[in-house]
């Protein structure tokens, strides 16, 4: 039987129930570098500060700059056996953890150690944001209506969060773990790779869930070649309209308000985290809190995820993500005022992670909506260009977590190695306004990009969606 024959309409349980397993592994693997890395860099491999703003900024700086690259790759090249997009779960993945660990090692002085966590942080990265686009993308391939994408998407916010909760739990546990059997110095790039490895196990489940869904690629190159006449009969008129896949991406305004809009919430996300656990050292001084935010934050995440879509189909996604991004001006603005508060500290950031899963949720289906609407306005699909796209502010939003968090720190003096006797108020309250205040500003800055320049409606996108589907009736 063919590819084509056994392809699948609506969604199979299996999907509405386990699509974000792989998001699950990922979510481990990419917690130990949000959580951690800058804490890496300043109090393990104890870099000078220059160095560690450095390495930080130029790693993630160059992984920012190559972002938006991977969903051209994707629909450019030639696709492999299992599909365009499907293949990617398979074939990239298993790269990730022998890549990931040099992100985590100093090896050699200082120059040379620094050379060597960016090589780990830009390879691995490169590694897995293909699959990572190609994930995404599938939502775009097996839902057909903005319902099963935000169903899709939903999904896997819940799966996130649900990794979030366990890392709580095992993270900590597991680089104590290593750290015993092969020494501190060694004890994150262990945790490295076994979250990497957990990642590509979780992909490779997506890739079993979404058989079916995706035309292979000896079905796609036929029909390609079975309307390659028509196509070279109207291809200079078609160039003429729609140009290169960058202006096809720059005939979308509600495509770049989104992207702008969602560094906000990115940005939020990558420099809390990242300096949460400088707060609960410096300014709660404990430690252990550090675990016990991640798990409060990370529970209400999972019933964000569940609750998102019920919210999405009253209030449209992105009425939810400007509900969502209110909420988190307001309880981050509040949390700032308190931070000598630890555990109403705790309280507000947590309710700001709830928001923030919310907009987890939302982000996928809006972008898979930009996609919809942009084959509708130029006649060119280009899902994965599109979904690679909401890389470009992930990844804007990590060059943010380096700047904003050695920002912060530089504020009130912080030196790497810092012993928790020797902190003053003017560095606690540094550490604060980098937990609190500098993400609130961006989020404030993504809510007004998202209520001015992203008015894309549900009912639009489904009007896009029919007029496509007319026209590849036409077209066979």
């Amino acid at each position: 039987m063919s590819e084509n024959k056994k392809q699948r309409n609506g969604l199979s349980r299996a999907l509405k129930t386990f699509y974000g397993v792989g998001d699950f592994g990922f979510s481990f693997m990419s917690n130990i570098e949000t959580y951690y890395f800058n804490y890496f860099l300043t109090n393990v491999a104890k870099f000078s500060a220059p160095v560690v703003t450095v390495v930080a900024t130029v790693s993630s700086l160059i992984d920012a700059c190559l972002s938006w690259i991977y969903g051209v790759i994707i629909n450019s090249i030639k696709p492999m056996k299992w599909g365009r997009y499907r293949s990617w779960l398979l074939v990239a993945p298993w790269l990730v953890p022998f890549l990931y660990v040099f992100q985590f090692i100093r090896i050699g002085p200082e120059i040379v150690a620094a050379i060597i966590v960016v090589l780990g942080f830009v390879t691995s990265h490169i590694v897995w944001n293909i699959p990572w686009v190609a994930n995404m993308s599938m939502i775009n391939v097996a839902a057909k209506t903005p319902e099963e994408r935000m169903a899709l998407s939903s999904s896997r916010t819940m799966w996130n969060n649900i990794a979030r909760v366990c890392y709580s739990y095992v993270g900590p546990a597991v680089v104590t773990f290593f750290a015993g059997v092969l020494g501190e110095d060694y004890g994150y790039a262990a945790c490295a790779f076994a979250f990497g490895a957990l990642m590509a196990a979780g992909y490779f489940a997506h890739f079993k869930m979404f058989d079916g869904y995706e035309e292979s690629a000896e079905a796609e190159l036929a029909r390609m070649q079975a309307q390659k006449a028509a196509q070279d009969a109207a291809k200079a008129e078609r160039k003429k309209k729609e140009g290169t896949l960058l202006q096809t991406v720059l005939a979308n305004p509600y495509l770049l308000g989104l992207m702008v809009s969602e560094l906000g919430r990115y940005t939020y996300s990558f420099v809390s985290s990242g300096i949460a656990t400088y707060y609960f050292i410096y300014v709660a001084k404990d430690e252990g809190l550090t675990a016990t935010f991640i798990l409060i934050s990370n529970l209400l995440g999972i019933a964000a995820g569940y609750l998102s879509r019920h919210i999405a189909n009253k209030f449209s996604a992105r009425g939810t993500m400007i509900l969502a991004y209110i909420g988190i001006v307001v309880l981050l603005g509040v949390a700032f005022l308190l931070y000598e508060n630890i555990w109403l500290v705790i309280v507000l950031m947590s309710l700001g992670q709830f928001c923030l899963s919310l907009t987890n949720a939302c982000g996928p289906a809006l972008y898979a909506d930009c996609a919809i609407y942009s084959e509708w306005k130029t006649g060119r699909n280009a899902t994965a260009t599109i979904m690679g796209l909401g890389n470009v502010p992930l990844k804007a939003g990590v060059v943010c977590r380096a700047l904003l968090i050695n920002a912060a720190l530089a504020l009130g003096g912080f030196t790497s190695g810092l012993a928790v006797a020797d902190v003053t108020p003017a560095i606690q309250r540094g550490i604060a306004m980098g937990f609190t205040v500098f993400p609130a500003v961006a989020v404030a800055i993504g809510l007004v990009i998202m209520i001015f320049f992203y008015r894309l409606t549900k009912e639009r996108v489904n009007e896009c969606s029919a007029e496509i589907a007319r026209r590849k009736a036409q077209q066979k």
